[in-house]
């Protein structure tokens, strides 16, 4: 998996607690995305993650060092590749079939786990709202910790959509190529993988743009529909519904 977004700048002054759940936040989405590579892989019928030991969620088993750092320093960076052998992907319909479904659940899992966060942030909301809590640092936390858990798992998925190699989006997305031309270009993914990270970096402005138009989406399909749930039990309760 590969991200970009500066995720320092997403928590604001940088401060222990705004660092610790940096690392948390960061920690746990990539351990579900590469996991989910992992499983999804093992349900096609390869093996060879879980003989990795990657098919697990301890962030140790996932996380490359260097590719953190970036990620927290630089605004871009990568976790350990995981290993997949297309060629055992004998539960799978076909080799091409099997790398899309493998591929698509990295970023699908992000959206599921951002979601399950926006409604924690939402509930955890409405409780402090109904006993008088929400101007409690603990609960500050946990509402920071929600929502950063949500946009962090946002914007990787959106990255990660990216119809790039080596990004998930390309190998979802380029199976709409013809065969030949489609694996041409999934063998010098290295190559371009390279050059697109150059590109990120110095052109980030225009990524971030891209970025939130891929958001655009998620935002109506997600964060919106349950914000507005939450709402209507709040004022259902008597409180005041709160901001989306």
């Amino acid at each position: 998996m590969k991200g970009s977004i500066n995720l320092l700048n997403l928590f604001g002054d940088i401060d222990i607690i705004n660092v610790l759940i940096t690392v948390l936040v960061l920690s746990l989405s990539i351990s579900v995305h590469e996991a989910s590579h992992a499983y999804a892989a093992f349900r096609m019928g390869d093996d060879t993650a879980a003989l990795s030991g990657r098919l697990t969620l301890n962030p140790l088993k996932h996380i490359d060092p260097i590719g953190f750092l970036m990620f927290l320093l630089l605004g871009i960076g990568y976790a350990k590749p995981v290993p997949i052998n297309p060629a055992r992907f004998t539960e799978a319909k076909s080799t091409r079939y099997g790398i899309v479904y493998t591929s698509l659940w990295g970023p699908l899992s992000n959206i599921i786990l951002g979601a399950i966060a926006w409604i924690l942030y939402c509930l955890t909301y409405t409780i402090a709202m109904g006993f008088g809590w929400v101007s409690s640092d603990i609960v500050f936390a946990f509402l920071q910790l929600f929502s950063s858990l949500y946009m962090v798992n946002m914007w990787l998925a959106a990255f990660n959509l990216l119809p790039v190699p080596p990004l998930d989006g390309y190998k979802i997305f380029g199976a709409l190529l013809p065969q030949d031309v489609y694996y041409k270009i999934l063998q010098k993914e290295r190559i371009i993988g390279l050059v697109f990270i150059l590109i990120v970096i110095f052109f980030r402005g225009a990524l971030a743009t891209v970025l939130n138009w891929i958001l655009v989406p998620f935002d109506f399909i997600i964060r919106q529909p349950i914000g507005w749930l939450f709402q209507q039990i709040q004022t259902a309760i008597g409180l005041p519904p709160m901001p989306i």
